[in-house]
């Protein structure tokens, strides 16, 4: 992909998804306290052995020695998922030029080459690429990707973002009506008649009967 776009065949471009979401990245500052007395220290020890032993009870379930059949089994806690926030990315799309028909070339990668032929399929939008397959030139060329990747603005344009992004107004009237358009009521589907020929070729049917 990267020679046919350097070839002129692709062209690169970039398309922004201004209603994306991203990962909240947790900033998180805390200052540690000051150890004013040993008293402190002590406390803390014993808080945390006061803690990991509450824990231990509440997770070993005493009572469950004696009424295990009485008690159904803890539900696992599902992971919880990564906390996401409005955003702007950009991620690169390629466009084809419709000027170039064919082409081929030679990617020399290392102690061998690859060689490649492409063709436009007439009367469509499809590509036929024929690789030589026997090279592998993955450590030359580095893949491309299109993940989105977020876009980062300063706070100025931030700010320019937030003030022009308001929310959309109702219209100040209703155009329910267009001289052009022909809002007469058609087609008799709605409509039930009864049909004369029928009714007569029955009331016929049940007097030759009766």
């Amino acid at each position: 992909m990267t020679t046919l776009i350097r070839m002129g065949m692709f062209k690169r471009v970039s398309l922004f998804d201004y209603q994306a979401m991203c990962k909240m990245n947790s900033h998180s500052v805390s200052s540690a306290r000051p150890l004013f007395s040993p008293f402190y220290g002590l406390a803390s020890t014993l808080k945390w052995f006061l803690s990991n032993f509450l824990l231990f009870l509440l997770e070993f379930n005493i009572c469950g020695l004696w009424h295990t059949e009485h008690f159904a089994d803890a539900s696992v806690h599902k992971k919880k998922g990564d906390i996401l926030q409005p955003c702007d990315t950009e991620y690169p799309s390629f466009v084809y030029e419709p000027s170039v028909k064919e082409t081929n070339s030679i990617i020399k990668c290392g102690r061998c080459q690859k060689m490649f032929v492409v063709q436009q399929i007439p009367d469509s939008n499809l590509l036929m690429l024929v690789v030589q397959a026997d090279c592998d030139c993955s450590r030359q060329y580095s893949p491309i990707t299109m993940e989105p990747k977020e876009v980062k603005y300063n706070a100025s344009v931030k700010c320019d973002r937030m003030r022009s992004q308001k929310i959309r107004r109702r219209p100040e009237s209703c155009h329910a009506y267009h001289q052009q358009e022909n809002a007469d009521d058609c087609g008799g589907a709605s409509s039930i008649l009864l049909s004369t020929s029928l009714f007569m070729l029955c009331l016929s049917s049940l007097a030759l009967i009766s």
